[in-house]
């Protein structure tokens, strides 16, 4: 059974600061800690909402603005990755083209790209870094007209989504005059379950929505014996 995962984050972010003690991790823990940080953030903010976040994904995007940023907020961003000052972009690039290497069986590919009010100048270095860090395009935006930046963003992210996101932005969501900067970032996911799910094992069961309702839903099944982790909201 193939499983499709496409991911997106658009990022104007406002980080509250906010971390937690350091503790020696890996770095894919590190990633993991981040998105879990910014999980717990929606979350409360979206209480009865479903939310999928993609720890690489957030990380990417935390990782460009870093990339740009100075004095408190480079600190903040800093502080919440926990990467180290110079190793923001260095620890990203490493765990990025291990996702994405050949030599994985499943199917990743990472985008990234920075949409730019036209007229506005961006800083080089900070232009040429996300390029060899995040393999980072940059791509200009008419902000001033919404609906025609949104078009352009959409049909980005429909690109690099292979299709399975259609239309994420819509133009209440920009203000046409105080927005410079756009960040994006998709990750498209295509693999097996290393645990496959026998397709006999596939019944029908009862699902509770958050509304309260129950539905009868296709669910898979098997027993076995996995690893897992828990953290607290």
């Amino acid at each position: 059974m193939n499983w499709h995962f496409p991911f997106f984050l658009v990022a104007t972010v406002t980080l509250p600061s906010v971390c937690s003690q350091f503790n020696p991790l890996s770095l894919e823990e590190l990633g993991s800690d981040t998105g879990i940080q910014v999980f717990n953030q929606i979350v409360k903010s979206r209480p009865h909402d479903n939310i999928v976040v993609s720890p690489h994904g957030i990380a990417s995007v935390l990782g460009m603005l870093q990339l740009g940023a100075d004095g408190r907020t480079k600190k903040q961003l800093t502080t919440v990755m926990r990467y180290g000052v110079n190793g923001v972009g260095k620890v990203l690039k490493k765990i990025n083209k291990a996702i994405v290497s050949k030599k994985n069986k499943d199917i990743v590919t990472v985008a990234n790209a920075v949409f730019v009010k036209n007229g506005f100048k961006m800083e080089v270095p900070f232009v040429t870094r996300n390029k060899d860090v995040f393999q980072c395009e940059v791509r200009n935006a008419n902000f001033e007209d919404p609906a025609s930046a949104c078009d352009s963003i959409n049909v980005w992210v429909r690109n690099e989504t292979r299709g399975m996101i259609d239309n994420l932005l819509s133009p209440d969501l920009l203000d046409g005059v105080l927005t410079r900067l756009v960040l994006v970032n998709a990750v498209y996911f295509k693999g097996l379950w290393k645990s496959r799910f026998q397709p006999e094992n596939t019944k029908k069961r009862t699902f509770v929505a958050a509304d309260g309702k129950s539905y009868q839903v296709p669910m898979l099944a098997q027993l076995s014996v996995f690893r897992c982790g828990k953290f607290t909201l």
